[in-house]
């Protein structure tokens, strides 16, 4: 690591730092901008993924509106490009993970962060992601709801039940007792009622522009992995733990393979924390716009330490913290 190990050292602090990177629904208009103006660093970040587009996804950062960026096929670049230049800025700044890990979409700008995937093939993946994603299901026939309260294994059962024919299944396990179902909108709504009737303690609808996570985006996953096995993927610098596994992943292949299983797999990010934690992971670093990955930690473990970066005032918290050992 780039800091002071015998100030961790001497406070009996876990030496081994994680980046994990937000998903889909962190996004709001204005993220980034301050790091933008502040930090040439993430000036340059902006000012690639615009040119790897065509058009200026820095805009809809700064400025929105929030129609525009809520459009997934726009969502997803706008948040990897938030995400990206935050990584930059504390590489910049001398801070550097262990492990990398994120959530759903938030994978791809891990694997920036670990040096496995360019920003520019990165931003032009996630675009089409994001559209085939969209394409893969007409709007209106899909959703998502969470569900609180109960676990894989009740889920799994209801959701077997709920199905009749079409497709629902848990898509996101994000913490104890909150997992996220995915499928065709009236599959979903029957399994809702199910899982109400079950003990859940809520149910909550999500607006989402389609089912992520499940067997729906099979058309997706298709188109999308003629574009991974087109680009150029390394090894990490540092080790990811996949969504698909939930297990560390330090070689191309695995990277490639687990980016497309992705897309129609559940994301194991409970699982993932605590493979984390298992391999000496003692302060988590949120890089990107939101707190979502913050709240989900503090439910998963409440021991382990966890700061986010979107802007100078948390970027600073962080770069302070690292520099005392802690």
């Amino acid at each position: 690591m780039t800091f002071t190990l015998a100030l961790f050292e001497a406070k009996d602090w876990n030496l081994k730092i994680a980046f994990i990177f937000p998903g889909q629904g962190s996004q709001y208009p204005g993220m980034g901008r301050e790091f933008a103006q502040s930090f040439p660093a993430a000036r340059k970040v902006f000012e690639a993924a615009d040119a790897a587009l065509g058009f200026a996804i820095s805009k809809l950062c700064f400025e929105g509106p929030a129609e525009q960026l809520q459009l997934t096929a726009h969502t997803q670049p706008a948040i990897l490009t938030v995400s990206a230049a935050a990584a930059a800025v504390l590489h910049e700044q001398g801070v550097n993970p262990d492990f990398v890990a994120g959530h759903s979409l938030g994978e791809y700008s891990a694997l920036v962060a670990a040096g496995a995937i360019s920003l520019t093939d990165a931003i032009q993946l996630v675009h089409k992601r994001g559209k085939y994603m969209q394409e893969a299901v007409p709007v209106g026939q899909g959703a998502m709801a969470v569900v609180l309260g109960l676990d894989v294994a009740v889920l799994d059962e209801i959701c077997a039940e709920a199905a009749q024919g079409e497709v629902v299944s848990p898509a996101n396990l994000n913490s104890p007792g909150q997992i996220v179902i995915a499928g065709a909108a009236n599959a979903v709504a029957r399994a809702s009622e199910m899982a109400k009737s079950r003990g859940a303690k809520r149910v909550l609808p999500l607006n989402v522009s389609a089912p992520f996570h499940c067997a729906l985006m099979k058309p997706a996953q298709d188109r999308l992995s003629v574009d991974l096995d087109a680009t150029l993927i390394r090894d990490p610098r540092a080790p990811l733990v996949s969504n698909v596994s939930a297990q560390v992943v330090t070689s191309a292949s695995a990277i490639r393979e687990g980016l497309k299983q992705q897309v129609t797999a559940r994301v194991r990010w409970e699982e993932s924390i605590r493979r984390l934690r298992a391999e000496g992971v003692g302060l988590f670093v949120e890089v990107g716009p939101g707190k979502v990955l913050s709240g989900l930690l503090r439910q998963i473990d409440r021991e382990a330490q966890c700061l986010r970066v979107e802007d100078a005032a948390t970027l600073g918290e962080v770069t302070t913290r690292v520099s005392m050992g802690g």
